[in-house]
């Protein structure tokens, strides 16, 4: 296919998108299958300039004039890609298969490229009902905060001590140009290339051996802080896949306990394979049965409890534009609720003198300290750590710079850290 084929195949797919309300993904996947001559090159190229187009959506619609799919694939070229209309204009009217030729009105408007008078979520590209919640969250560093969630993630690998340091894993991956994370001491940073794609890591023999793990530097970071010892008994409340569970276990140095569920079985299936992939031996997975998890052993005897909160996601957008389009204030609402009945489960797990750790991947107020804030209202015996103390006690003094302005807690985030963005809270319990 031809650039211009690929332009029109992924208007074609916001068209779908947008027309039947679905996931990206989804409309991708059908794409490629009713139109079986595009190679994997093709499609993947069609993918990118999809989500490109989703990271800037609002901006794009903005300098266009309106909020179509060919005026926000043409404006993301723009603003997300960054050429210039001379280019654009080229690519369009360029064979049968290329989208129309440009109008003298989209002419102007994108050589304006103006975002004159746009209110702070057109130029941070989020959705208008967030507005009030960036705003309450960030200041007015909002628009910066969300024009930073609206850029391309770098590949975050963290590097499993169980078999390897990272300075050898950055030797074994320099093909990769692969570089320290600024922050976690075991975190490895691959940037994409300009397709937007990352490296093959399933080709990789340090990824096939397990000496690394495909994880965000705040998820690492978000670990670390849990603070697990070797001998420790940890329940990871919410574990999913397992990532932070591998990257417990490793602190652990295979040593101790780490107890995995979640309460849907089906998200833990890949933590098998990855668990053996990791030589993680002292990871204990509990499935749910018949819908229920059996923890009752476990109620007031562990170091560590891990919670992983479901959330909006918000601080992934990154990784996957397409949700901040999709996600609504129901499930915002939804969220919280869920966020104070896992809270109030864990604290049934923790010993006296242990740690309750709630993590996020969330840059919302309302899911990050205002439920640590509900939670300490409501439950007696529990004390949150400050940051500076928690920074100490990790090492790493920078991390205090990331003190929540609004409470218990930490935040990092893209704009902040060059992560994705996570809030994470250290309580104990006295």
């Amino acid at each position: 296919m031809t650039p211009a084929a690929r332009i029109a195949a992924a208007i074609e797919v916001l068209e779908d998108i947008e027309t039947r309300r679905r996931p990206a993904a989804e409309a991708l996947k059908d794409w490629g299958l009713s139109h079986r001559f595009a190679g994997s090159k093709d499609r993947s190229a069609i993918a990118s300039l999809v989500y490109d187009a989703l990271r800037v959506r609002a901006s794009a619609a903005w300098i266009m004039g309106e909020d179509t799919p060919r005026a926000i694939m043409l404006g993301a070229l723009k603003r997300g890609r960054g050429m210039e209309t001379q280019a654009i204009a080229a690519l369009c009217g360029a064979g049968p298969h290329a989208p129309p030729e440009l109008t003298e009105a989209e002419r102007q408007r994108l050589d304006a490229d103006d975002l004159t008078g746009a209110p702070d979520h057109v130029q941070g590209d989020y959705p208008e009902w967030l507005a009030e919640a960036f705003e309450a969250a960030f200041g007015d560093q909002a628009v910066a905060e969300g024009r930073a969630l609206a850029e391309r993630a770098p590949v975050d690998l963290r590097a499993n001590l169980l078999k390897t340091s990272r300075d050898k894993a950055l030797a074994t991956l320099a093909h990769l140009n692969a570089q320290a994370t600024a922050l976690s001491p075991w975190g490895l940073r691959i940037a994409v290339g300009a397709d937007g794609r990352g490296p093959a890591l399933s080709a990789e023999p340090a990824y096939a051996k397990g000496q690394v793990e495909v994880q965000d530097e705040a998820s690492q970071l978000a670990a670390l802080i849990a603070g697990a010892k070797p001998g420790w008994q940890v329940l990871d409340l919410c574990a999913g896949a397992g990532g932070k569970s591998l990257a417990l276990a490793a602190m652990m140095e295979n040593k101790g306990q780490v107890f995995a569920t979640d309460s849907d079985g089906r998200r833990l299936m890949p933590i098998y394979d990855r668990l053996e992939r990791a030589g993680a031996r002292n990871v204990q997975v509990r499935a749910p049965k018949a819908g229920k998890m059996d923890l009752a052993d476990l109620e007031e005897r562990c170091d560590l409890v891990f919670v992983d909160a479901p959330c909006t996601g918000t601080g992934t957008w990154r990784r996957n534009p397409d949700a901040k389009w999709r996600t609504r204030p129901g499930a915002l609402e939804q969220r919280q609720k869920q966020q104070d009945e896992v809270l109030q489960q864990a604290a049934r797990y923790v010993k006296a003198g242990g740690r309750l750790v709630y993590v996020t991947c969330s840059v919302l107020r309302e899911e990050n300290e205002a439920r640590i804030a509900a939670f300490l209202e409501n439950s007696d015996g529990f004390l949150p750590l400050d940051a500076a103390h928690v920074a100490r006690g990790v090492g790493i003094e920078a991390l205090a710079d990331h003190a929540s302005p609004h409470g218990a807690g930490l935040r990092l985030s893209p704009a902040s850290a060059g992560t994705d963005g996570f809030y994470i809270a250290v309580m104990l319990r006295v």
